[in-house]
């Protein structure tokens, strides 16, 4: 566990609070407007949810799996979309740094990720290929310098 079970379990209450208090009132307004709210993503920014599994070194609550799956089911109980904000931030927007980054890149772009002030995603669509990666016939090509 990165955290002692005290910490994990106040952490998962915040969260929960977070969730029923502030996030669900604002459900249907989120899918009306199609956004989630700058007040509410302040707010997550605030609870550190923007970094839950990037590593402590670099800013974030450095979560093991099971952290993170407790702390994903409470987002979960309110509108996709504030899971997504987060969830995608901390998974493919951060994981592959985490995972395969060099030193220099990490210490650049894992701090501002986990404190939410750059929000990372992954964009993936073509024509004949829709969000099917493996379909994807776009390449990049090195030609000169």
């Amino acid at each position: 566990m990165a955290l002692d079970r005290g910490t994990l379990a106040m952490l998962i209450d915040g969260v929960r609070r977070f969730v029923e208090n502030e996030c669900v009132p604002l459900e249907r307004e989120i899918a009306e407007q199609d956004k989630v709210p700058d007040s509410l993503i302040a707010q997550m920014r605030q609870l550190g949810l923007f970094g839950f599994a990037i590593p402590q070194e670099y800013g974030g609550l450095g979560l093991d799996m099971e952290e993170e799956v407790l702390l994903v089911f409470e987002l979960s109980k309110t509108s996709p979309a504030i899971r997504s904000v987060v969830g995608t931030n901390n998974g493919i927007g951060a994981q592959a740094l985490v995972l395969a980054g060099t030193r220099e890149q990490k210490e650049r772009y894992l701090p501002p990720l986990a404190a939410g002030e750059t929000i990372g995603s992954f964009a993936l669509t073509e024509p004949e290929a829709g969000s099917d990666a493996a379909s994807v016939r776009t390449m990049a090509v090195q030609s000169g310098d």
